[in-house]
């Protein structure tokens, strides 16, 4: 009981807000198409919610600490190609999915790195290893596809527990995770620390650059678990897998009202964030509107969301 309790969302004025924006997505999308308000479709947007909410998990806490990740696409796609390369060269398939994640932890670590060691900003840094990562893929790849994989192996992205998918339950759990992690923990509570002055959380003491690495590897292993999943989903592994997630996970954190400076927001915010991107681009699809179109209205909300976020911070400053 104890547990349950620590659990419960406790949604502040501007995710009540967010929730009400999510009912009106809902009724918006209902009215595109006929097809929206199923229970299949519900299921539907799970599935994509799961994959796009592993990376939003991982970039909360990155931008909980004043930083930005935009490789994490990029490394989706890294660890989706060599997950198919390594089967495909006769590894067993979860020996290879565990490698496609532990190269996505080691690109993570190396963001991080980079950026405590060398006092390159997060902008700089992973613009450069998103062009890197998606290089390494399109050169193991070599342009092909990785296909067959074993019957087993498609639980994960298509299997399912009753009516709920699998990937859903996976991602539930790791919400969780870090729900008591950023809420419960001396962990948690030195994110918010040095997003809101990273000098002074220095002279506390706290080991800003050690806690830095931790989050950036932590962004890059749910990244490389996606990748895994988004190829068990599909069937399939290619190397412009996950190209544009990053504005998905940035526009859901921020939506949820984390500052894109750091210090400020939480897990449950961006899940109602993550709702609100999944659910407007699944009505869209469905109403049979362009993927560009999309992207324009995902990078207008993410406007949108910093405008906002801003003006509240100015409020209440």
């Amino acid at each position: 009981m104890r547990l349950l309790s620590r659990l419960r969302p406790r949604l502040s004025a501007a995710e009540l807000v967010l929730l009400g924006a999510l009912v009106v997505a809902v009724l918006v999308m209902s009215r595109l198409s006929p097809q929206f308000f199923t229970v299949r479709n519900f299921f539907e947007v799970t599935r994509f919610v799961a994959e796009a909410g592993l990376i939003s998990l991982g970039m909360t806490a990155v931008i909980l600490t004043g930083g930005i990740d935009l490789s994490v696409g990029s490394i989706l796609g890294l660890s989706a190609i060599l997950t198919g390369a390594l089967f495909h060269a006769g590894w067993n398939v979860w020996l290879s999915a565990s490698a496609g994640i532990l190269a996505g932890t080691l690109a993570g670590a190396l963001n991080g790195l980079i950026i405590t060691r060398a006092g390159i900003p997060p902008l700089i840094v992973t613009l450069a290893t998103l062009a890197i990562y998606r290089g390494l893929a399109l050169g193991i790849s070599q342009g092909q596809a990785y296909r067959d994989y074993p019957e087993a192996f498609y639980v994960l992205g298509q299997g399912y527990v009753g009516p709920v998918p699998v990937q859903l339950i996976v991602f539930a759990l790791f919400s969780l995770v870090f729900v008591l992690l950023l809420g419960r923990t001396v962990f948690g509570r030195a994110l918010y620390a040095i997003g809101n002055n990273e000098t002074a959380a220095r002279f506390s003491g706290l080991p800003v650059d050690r806690i830095k690495l931790i989050v950036y590897s932590l962004c890059g292993l749910l990244s490389g678990l996606a990748g895994v999943i988004f190829v068990s989903r599909l069937s399939t592994a290619k190397a412009d897998a996950g190209v544009g997630y990053e504005l998905d996970a940035i526009t859901a954190v921020v939506l949820g009202g984390t500052a894109i400076s750091g210090g400020q927001g939480g897990i449950w915010g961006t899940l109602l964030g993550l709702f609100i991107v999944g659910i407007v681009r699944n009505g869209m699809t469905l109403a049979f509107i362009n993927a560009d179109v999309q992207l324009v209205f995902i990078g207008l909300i993410l406007i949108a969301a910093v405008t906002l976020n801003q003006a509240l911070r100015r409020g209440r400053g």
